[in-house]
């Protein structure tokens, strides 16, 4: 009998145990707590989870093996190996959910493939809080992830997705390298209509937490009050 592979949902933001407790329900950190083998993006960070977490047995004697952007495909199998073994694991993430603009769907979908029950937990999504908080459409949206770097080929990325955001009514929302975040924010400020809404939520759920939304002529005007130096941020946007 194989184990059950639990999708662990983390924080958004650095912080102790009862910062985590704040956004995950006990019965999450209980599931945490009880797994003896886990796979992560980063061992080291994985372990700083499982501490504020609390884990039943020493951290030391939990399995911990790493599925990131380096990973070679060829490696997932291995990866899922002690769950056909039938060992309950975690796949957790260096923030919010596993397996979204995550490696981890790799394991999800093999797991799929190899008959492994995966079971979803309940945590904090930045995406899907962004969405919330924005007042755009959340019928009908799109992530796209990292725009262009290159700032010709990034406007032009923004003038696709307004133009498709328009004709079927689609809130668009992608995110950027911290230290990027303002080019990107002025880039939707000078390259879109007037009427097109844009909404910028950054340090979702921390003390920090910031979430405006406006149209771009509004923008033009209040663009530079909005701190966005390093700090982790969604930004999403819907034309009329």
């Amino acid at each position: 009998m194989t184990g059950v592979l639990y999708l662990i949902p983390n924080a958004l933001g650095d912080g102790d145990a009862s910062a985590l407790a704040t956004v995950l329900p006990a019965s999450v950190l209980a599931r945490a707590a009880s797994l003896h083998y886990y796979v992560g993006e980063n061992a080291k960070t994985t372990r700083a989870f499982l501490k504020k977490v609390g884990t039943e047995r020493p951290i030391q004697e939990i399995e911990i093996r790493e599925l990131n952007v380096n990973t070679p495909a060829r490696d997932i199998d291995a990866l899922l190996a002690p769950i056909l073994a039938g060992t309950d694991a975690g796949l957790v993430s260096e923030a919010g959910c596993p397996a979204v603009a995550d490696p981890g769907a790799l394991l999800v979908r093999r797991a799929h493939e190899r008959g492994v029950k995966v079971v979803p937990l309940v945590g904090p999504s930045s995406i899907l809080l962004a969405l919330m908080a924005s007042g755009l459409n959340g019928q009908r949206f799109a992530f796209h992830g990292y725009l262009p770097v290159d700032p010709a080929e990034r406007a032009k990325k923004l003038r696709e997705l307004e133009q498709h955001s328009r004709k079927a009514n689609e809130t668009q929302i992608f995110i950027e390298t911290p230290y990027r975040n303002r080019a990107l924010l002025d880039a939707l400020v000078a390259g879109c209509a007037p009427s097109t809404l844009v909404a910028v939520a950054v340090d979702l759920t921390l003390e920090t937490e910031t979430i405006a939304s406006r149209p771009v002529s509004a923008w033009k005007k209040h663009a530079g009050t909005l701190d966005l130096h390093k700090r982790p941020a969604i930004f999403l946007m819907l034309a009329n």
